[in-house]
């Protein structure tokens, strides 16, 4: 059986032949154009080749089996043979038998529509049947080579900070189409390349509820606009001579028969609409999630880039099923119910964790997906998204590293009571990574002299300091940022995305309230003090 990961050998277009100059050849009857493909060459001296052929190949004969004085019915019977076969060409040879072609057989293959190719003496059919591999053989290697580029390409967007919408996007560049994902609700979540039209993009939507399975949220019930439904003329999974489930799109050892069961669907189907190709891939997570692809055209290495995107967008948007998944449940139901978290910690698998700040380079906004992705490099399912930050509850033992574009702020390992001063921790470490362009950095836990004077007593201080300030939220994030990173301007304003000037008249607005000298490190160290213990 062929390896499914491997395109196919593409066939040769006949105009590939006939351009090769070492060859000679020339076409003398029957149709033109670039879709008359060469899947094969064969020669037979047979007066009806019909039994030994395939379909698809370039017949070669000399005309040994013409009889002396054959009229044009002999030769019309030979051509309507071979074109019953599925023969793509026949290459006669000029040499030994014949000086030139029979004019009555250049009439048959103009009235079948079957290319007539002249072979010239100089040229033998062992020639054109090695021009034919060669030709196939920089076919296989430039589409192989085509399919590793663009796995590789899927493989790097996935693990970008927006993974979902990058691999739409690269895919449908890699196909010159549309690719779109849709919901277990049959909505459109994202999608990139562009439109194939109104026809095309209902037709897809379709197809994508013909390889959807049920799932517990989501059940179905076929009706008469549904596709799957039994309705006269209803094309299924694709157009008519293609069953659904079957050819390189289907499910090795699936049937196919879509009324047979309702829940059994193909894991892919395919159609073609207004000529455009669609196929709809079902992501394996069991989440009802489902790729389509709309594309002018279908190479044979596009069915494998498109596997190799589904299966991605498929760890994407996967739900990890496990006892971990229940603990989790539990948890939540416990805390919205009134325990403490202090009591749920060991549900989570650890009662010492640390939290983890992130943010995607760039601009980017992180949604759910991407979430979910930073989740998984450090490790951990509990994720939470607030804003342009998400936030990550890493157990501890489990080390924190960097994750290619993110920019990360880690905290110290804390138990459940002190997770809110750990997300604080985070906070900070995440804004100082961005101040100093650092892809991580982590909050210092090493004892430290503010842990000699009792807590009551720095929070009352603290308090008094910073009074004439607390109420203006902007001036003390301002004035902790800009202590934290030494009094530097610029600094500041990136990790606050303000313009340094706004920074400047904050700091000069805290000097004013404070009546302090800013200049003053001894100031600094006992403002610095006590924002730490706000």
């Amino acid at each position: 059986m062929p390896d499914p990961t491997v395109p196919p050998t593409p066939p040769v277009p006949l105009d590939a032949l006939l351009a090769r100059s070492d060859l000679g050849l020339r076409r003398i009857a029957g149709p033109e154009g670039p879709d008359i493909a060469v899947h094969w060459a064969h020669t037979s001296e047979m007066a009806d080749p019909y039994p030994y052929l395939l379909g698809g190949e370039l017949l070669l004969s000399a005309g040994v089996h013409i009889p002396e004085g054959a009229g044009p019915g002999y030769f019309d019977a030979y051509v309507s043979r071979i074109v019953a076969a599925g023969g793509t060409a026949l290459g006669f040879g000029v040499a030994p038998v014949h000086d030139m072609v029979p004019g009555a057989l250049v009439e048959a293959c103009e009235m079948h529509g079957l290319p007539l190719v002249e072979v010239p003496p100089r040229t033998t059919f062992s020639a054109v049947a090695r021009a034919v591999w060669q030709l196939m053989a920089q076919a296989r290697t430039a589409e192989l080579r085509r399919v590793t580029e663009a796995q590789q390409s899927l493989a790097t967007a996935a693990a970008r900070p927006d993974p979902v919408p990058s691999v739409l996007h690269q895919l449908a560049r890699r196909l010159a189409g549309r690719a779109v994902l849709y919901g277990p609700e049959g909505t459109e979540i994202a999608g990139a390349g562009a439109d194939q039209g109104e026809e095309a993009r209902t037709a897809l939507m379709k197809l994508a509820e013909v390889v959807r399975p049920p799932t517990p949220g989501h059940p179905r019930t076929p009706s008469p606009e549904d596709p799957r439904a039994p309705s006269p003329g209803h094309p299924r999974a694709s157009s008519p001579g293609h069953r659904p489930g079957s050819g390189p799109d289907a499910p090795a050892g699936g049937s196919g028969d879509l009324h047979a069961d309702p829940a059994a669907r193909p894991s892919s189907a395919s159609d073609t609409v207004a000529g455009v190709r669609l196929v709809a891939h079902a992501l394996g997570n069991g989440e009802g999630f489902v790729l389509g692809v709309a594309a002018p055209q279908r190479d044979g290495g596009d069915h494998t880039i498109a596997s190799v995107a589904a299966v991605l967008l498929s760890l994407l948007t996967g739900e990890r099923h496990s006892g971990a998944g229940a603990g989790r449940s539990s948890a939540l139901v416990r805390l919205l119910l009134g325990a403490a978290p202090g009591e749920v910690a060991p549900l989570l698998g650890g009662d010492r964790w640390r939290v983890v700040h992130g943010r995607p380079d760039g601009r980017a906004v992180p949604d759910p997906v991407a979430a979910s992705a930073l989740g998984a490099a450090l490790g951990s399912s509990l994720v939470d998204v607030a804003g342009e930050v998400v936030r990550v509850l890493v157990p501890d033992g489990r080390a924190v590293e960097r994750v290619p574009g993110w920019t990360l702020g880690v905290s110290a390992v804390a138990a459940p009571p002190d997770w809110p001063a750990a997300d604080t921790q985070a906070a900070r470490a995440l804004a100082r990574a961005r101040a100093t362009r650092a892809p991580l950095l982590r909050h210092g836990d090493r004892p430290a002299l503010t842990d000699l004077v009792p807590e009551s007593d720095a929070d009352a201080h603290a308090r008094a300091l910073l009074a004439p300030i607390r109420r203006a939220p902007a001036l003390v994030d301002t004035l902790r940022t800009w202590l934290s990173l030494h009094g530097s301007w610029d600094r500041t304003a990136v990790a606050l995305d303000v313009h340094r000037n706004t920074v400047r008249q904050r700091i000069a607005r805290c000097a004013a309230l404070l009546e302090a000298d800013l200049d003053d490190p001894d100031v600094r160290m006992e403002l610095w003090f006590a924002l730490r213990r706000t």
